[in-house]
């Protein structure tokens, strides 16, 4: 065997060894971005007025809309999955796959690949399901992965609470700093729920399933890993994009 296939046999072997879950679940939401009206790299969507209803069709079709999905109608309750892999704009993209790419990593390593996809898709589906709950009267449409990335820093800060976690905070002028992974997560579901309780209304994040998912991951990783001892680790993250609404 030649040094070049033993090299590549071990890359091989040590991606497969990776988080898997976490960079299919990046590259698919990548992917449909790109495919979609939203990315304006489609020139078949059109420009202008053309693009707006484009993309205004092409959200409803696969996002959440809370009004249509408590009626239990069949393809209303598929949304609440479909949604995990639309987002709305680029900030909102980038915003979600950086924070899945630093969690996700170690959660799914711990959790196991089964079990963290698993883990994944029910919390999310959870996170919408209940915001559509609370706002059942609502005809906005909901999409994006945030409730189920939710779920996942729910679940690192059971399960790595000391991890060295470097932020950027705006009121510290994003100077980068390295804290516990319990007192940046900590402080940012109190914003996320500060900001559920109406203190971030109008801003087209969807708040409450922030805090669904991330209080759902939290009590998955709680029960399933009780007799599990943490290990801490590093990572790093920048301050948080929510969940839109287009």
């Amino acid at each position: 065997m030649s040094d070049v296939t033993a090299r590549r046999r071990a890359r091989w072997r040590e991606i497969s060894r990776g988080p898997v879950v976490t960079y299919t679940v990046i590259g698919v939401c990548c992917v449909v971005f790109l495919l979609g009206p939203a990315s304006g790299f489609r020139p078949a969507y059109g420009t202008g007025e053309a693009l707006l209803g484009a993309q205004s069709a092409y959200f409803e079709r696969w996002g959440v809309i809370p009004a249509e999905l408590v009626t239990g109608a069949g393809h209303a309750l598929l949304t609440p999955f479909t949604a995990l892999f639309v987002h709305g704009n680029w900030l909102h993209l980038l915003g979600n796959m950086l924070f899945l790419y630093v969690f996700g990593a170690m959660t799914e390593e711990r959790m196991g690949r089964l079990a963290y996809a698993l883990f994944y898709l029910v919390c999310g589906y959870l996170a919408l399901v209940g915001y559509a709950l609370v706002h059942a009267g609502s005809d906005e449409t909901l999409v994006g992965a945030s409730g189920a990335i939710s779920a996942v820093l729910g679940a690192f800060l059971r399960l790595f609470p000391h991890a060295r976690v470097t932020s950027l905070f705006p009121f510290l002028l994003f100077l980068p700093l390295r804290f516990p992974a319990w007192i940046v997560l900590v402080f940012w579901f109190v914003l996320q729920w500060l900001a559920a309780q109406g203190l971030g209304e109008g801003s087209g994040v969807a708040y409450l399933a922030h805090v669904v998912g991330f209080s759902g991951g939290f009590l998955y990783a709680w029960a399933r890993h009780r007799r599990t001892t943490t290990v801490a680790g590093a990572a790093a993250s920048p301050a948080t994009e929510g969940e839109s609404q287009p």
